[in-house]
């Protein structure tokens, strides 16, 4: 878990801090040649409803051209409440840890990691550490932030606390499942408080 000394909440970054679906649905609709409406915002995992998969290249080559052509991981909007939030948490002393999946495709890492970096930096978003890993659990945290139905099943049965970002691709995940960072932001404080009693 931690390191004991202080109270670590292990934070994710698409589609819990930054609007990762909203932001890829754009640079989809170019790749695709599509008109954006025609993709739902109300999506699964993968992004099936968008067709990508059966596009040539499928979702590798997508996310290749968004991060290196379109500077997704620079251009991407914070989700409403997450800066605020976490500043907020860190000031009450919570050790803000971002563990984030984002060397997903081979060779262009530099530009994944500088584009996160400048992001959190603009938006001025408090971190001590930054984890670029796919295992999460192998990073030490009090409690986790995630979206992924399947980080979050395999946090959990490694016995992590994890909270549940919600958003459409976890809609079947158990609880505890917060759907804003308003809400997010009282159970952290509350776990944080209890924590350091």
């Amino acid at each position: 878990m931690s390191s004991g000394s202080q109270f670590v909440l292990g934070v994710d970054l698409d589609g819990v801090c930054a609007d990762f679906y909203a932001g890829i649905r754009d640079i989809a609709a170019e790749w695709l040649e599509v008109d954006v409406t025609s993709l739902s915002p109300d999506v699964s995992w993968g992004l099936e409803e968008w067709g990508v998969t059966e596009a040539p290249g499928g979702y590798e080559d997508l996310h290749r051209f968004a991060v290196t052509q379109r500077d997704l991981f620079r251009r991407l909007q914070p989700i409403r409440g997450c800066r605020p939030a976490l500043r907020r948490l860190s000031k009450a002393g919570v050790r803000i840890r971002i563990i984030t999946h984002r060397l997903v495709i081979r060779y262009f890492h530099h530009q994944a990691i500088q584009q996160t970096v400048e992001w959190l930096d603009y938006h001025s978003i408090p971190y001590w550490d930054i984890c670029f890993m796919r295992d999460k659990g192998a990073v030490g945290a009090d409690l986790y932030l995630e979206d992924s139905p399947d980080n979050i099943r395999a946090l959990r049965e490694r016995g992590c606390e994890v909270i549940a970002f919600g958003n459409s691709t976890n809609r079947h995940c158990p609880p505890p499942r917060l759907c804003s960072w308003e809400a997010v932001y009282e159970e952290v404080l509350r776990r944080y408080e209890h924590w350091h009693r």
